[in-house]
């Protein structure tokens, strides 16, 4: 089938229609779908040029970019080469693997100055791990937009249930979904939880239907990453980074011990691995923070941290889960303790923040003797505080939550769950298919 929509595509219309215009770096973990995003975009362009800097057919152009030339000159150049007029406003030049030419990122800011009018959009797998080395290239003349899979929402639309993804934007604490559509809504996210969100899996979702096709696709997608792997085998071991990614996987929901990691490393080669999947935007950190006030990041212990993987549907897949299991309405709460509700609400709290702006999540513990404590993410909603406590069934105690509140002085929390939409005593329940609403600032 063909390009499915993301919420992304709306930024970047605005972004081609802005008087005062950037060179424009898409980055995420590979295969969350930037270069056909952008591809999709060049339609709306008169004409498009596509330049990927890893094949070697086109070395000769890596080479043009890496020239002394200026930069109206090196298009110039390509524009004869492409046999595509290059005509600011007109067209779309898209520098696909951009991390393969150092020079070429670079290069990026003398666009902005000395080449406003055109557009140019950059991007790549393993971004990250160039700009690590470019600490000051460009600041204030690039604009970054974030990727990531296909959030619960954008997997809605793209099934095309519109009218239950507008439902869901009118109900509220106060204003609860009928118990029909809410259960559908459960039905929606325990296939999405089991899938995930990457492009090919949601595609073949929509077009097959197929659980089980999604399966096959997911296992694909795990070996072309372990694959991937080697390509940081300079810095760190393809199995030692096997080793890490597995660990962060298995200690999902929990506090991540770099010890459990592999007894064999050392603790620099594990620390190593944790930071190029990090970069490469297959995992994210969840960082503990005392909360005492806003900003959260400014009382933070990066000694405690927790890890999340990408995606949900990678990590029931690495698990061998039985998705069988799963399929009940309960099936997130016996499947790997809750973990993969926890795993859900963390990465749309991710997806939900503008893409101009990422989010970074936050946990608390409290970790008094006989009085330990944990909220599994604290966010910031405008001027407050607020606690969010995932439960991955309809029932449980609140202790923790209740607790944070009592110490800090904050007048409400979030609880997340399998229930509908509700109010108890200082606290809002939020279903957890609707958790998006919470990371959208302003929206509580």
């Amino acid at each position: 089938m063909g390009y499915i929509k993301r919420f992304i595509d709306k930024e970047l219309i605005k972004w081609k229609d802005s008087e005062v215009r950037k060179p424009l770096l898409l980055r995420g973990a590979r295969q969350v779908g930037k270069s056909s995003t952008v591809r999709e975009f060049g339609k709306t362009f008169d004409y498009f040029i596509e330049i990927n800097f890893e094949k070697k057919a086109n070395q000769d152009i890596k080479q043009l970019f890496e020239s002394d030339l200026s930069v109206r000159q090196i298009c110039e150049e390509l524009s004869l080469k492409m046999d595509t007029p290059i005509i600011p406003g007109r067209t779309l030049l898209f520098l696909d693997e951009i991390q393969a030419s150092i020079p070429t990122i670079s290069l990026l800011r003398y666009f902005y100055e000395d080449y406003p009018d055109l557009h140019v959009v950059a991007a790549g797998s393993l971004l990250e791990f160039a700009l690590e080395n470019l600490p000051s290239f460009g600041v204030g003349r690039i604009r970054s937009m974030f990727l990531y899979p296909f959030s619960f929402e954008e997997f809605l639309r793209a099934m095309d249930l519109n009218m239950l993804v507008d439902a869901l934007q009118k109900a509220s604490p106060e204003n609860p979904l009928s118990a029909t559509i809410h259960k559908r809504f459960m039905q929606y996210l325990i296939h999405f939880i089991i899938i995930g969100g990457m492009p090919e899996v949601v595609s073949t979702y929509v077009k097959t239907g197929s659980l089980q096709e999604c399966q096959h696709v997911l296992d694909d997608l795990i070996l072309s990453l372990y694959d991937y792997f080697s390509k940081y085998k300079s810095r760190v071991p393809t199995a030692r980074l096997r080793e890490v990614f597995s660990s962060v996987i298995e200690q999902t929901g929990k506090k991540f011990v770099y010890s459990q990691a592999d007894s064999n490393s050392n603790l620099q080669q594990i620390k190593e691995s944790v930071s190029l999947l990090e970069l490469a935007g297959i995992i994210y950190p969840v960082t503990h923070t005392a909360a005492t006030g806003i900003p959260l990041a400014a009382t933070t212990n990066t000694k405690f941290r927790k890890y999340l993987i990408y995606d949900t549907g990678i990590l029931q897949r690495f698990l061998r889960l039985d998705v069988s299991q799963i399929l009940p309405d309960d099936g997130i709460t016996q499947i790997n303790k809750g973990a993969l509700a926890e795993l859900f609400v963390g990465l749309e709290l991710l997806k939900a923040a503008p893409c101009t702006n990422p989010t970074q999540l936050y946990y608390w513990q409290r970790f008094k003797r006989g009085s330990e404590a944990e909220v599994d993410y604290i966010i910031q909603d405008n001027q407050s505080v607020v606690p969010v406590e995932v439960k991955s069934g309809t029932k449980g105690t609140m202790q923790s939550l209740f607790l944070f509140l009592s110490e800090k002085q904050y007048p409400f929390g979030i609880r997340t769950s399998q229930e509908n939409f509700g109010i108890m005593p200082k606290i809002k329940i939020y279903p957890l298919y609707a958790i998006s609403k919470v990371g959208k600032c302003g929206s509580i």
